[in-house]
């Protein structure tokens, strides 16, 4: 069994999270998302992302069981859902949850979506704290909240989150929110790493970079990630792609390699817009 490789980042609760994982966005369960996970914890990973809505939450606890690794060595993330964003639904979802997984607790739940419009982000949030509060999540965070989602947050709440999970690339690198993170202590979580649907992987400035270091762009993206304290979660399904994804550890981009990596911002989201998507 590989040994773990990935440094850890300490949240505001002071639980230790590894800086980079597996994200299982559409992933299918059963073989496939089995598979996958089972060849990351393989390979050295030690954080599994996962959420309702991926509806493989089952096949990611069936990989981790029959890994044999114990299950405080893996911090295990899921998301509740826009449509069980409700006071009285929270639990039951959760619930739910635990049970596809076969766990009794999870190291990280997140709000899916702020979904403004609804205006239910802060009594879900309330519950949130309980099973915070009850050990039953032993972090809490959100996933794509702006700035103002935020500030709502804070106003009503007496738990900062310890997360706070967006779409977050070369492309995309929200300045603004990473800055907001670090005055407030939530720690920022990349998803959509590599900029898929935007070919940030096919760049001529990326790919030279890449050369130098006698790495895959994606692992120079990965990398760019990792040292802008940045917990990253590339997602794939391929065990070799899997393996070369963690095998970031033994180079370091220098400040001007970093440099030329920001300068490729376009300012662009790739994926849905926090501010308006308020459906289920």
């Amino acid at each position: 069994m590989t040994n773990h490789k990935s440094p850890f980042v300490t949240l505001n609760n002071g639980v230790a999270m590894p800086q980079l994982g597996l994200g299982v966005w559409q992933t299918r369960d059963g073989d496939e998302v089995e598979e996958a996970v089972s060849a990351a914890l393989e390979a050295g990973y030690r954080l599994i992302d996962t959420a309702a809505v991926y509806g493989n939450e089952t096949g990611v606890g069936n990989a981790i069981r029959a890994s044999g690794i114990p299950r405080e060595e893996i911090f295990v993330t899921t998301k509740l859902w826009n449509s069980d964003q409700d006071r009285d639904k929270v639990r039951g979802a959760f619930e739910t949850s635990l049970k596809k997984l076969g766990f009794d607790y999870v190291d990280l739940y997140l709000i899916h979506w702020p979904m403004p419009a609804k205006g239910l982000y802060v009594e879900t949030w309330q519950i949130f704290e309980e099973l915070y509060k009850e050990g039953t999540a032993r972090a809490i965070g959100v996933s794509n909240f702006q700035i103002p989602h935020l500030e709502v947050l804070a106003q009503h709440s007496s738990i900062t989150p310890a997360v706070n999970q967006i779409e977050l690339h070369p492309f995309f690198p929200e300045h603004e929110l990473r800055e907001y993170g670090k005055t407030h202590g939530i720690q920022i979580e990349s998803w959509s790493p590599l900029g898929s649907k935007g070919d940030l992987l096919g760049n001529k400035k990326l790919a030279a970079v890449a050369k130098v270091h006698n790495k895959s762009s994606a692992q120079v993206v990965i990398r760019w990630h990792l040292q802008h304290d940045l917990v990253v979660i590339p997602k794939s399904v391929h065990a070799e792609r899997i393996k070369e994804n963690i095998d970031v550890f033994d180079f370091e981009l220098s400040e001007e390699e970093m440099a030329i990596i920001d300068s490729l911002e376009t300012g662009k989201r790739l994926g849905p817009d926090p501010n308006t998507l308020n459906s289920s």
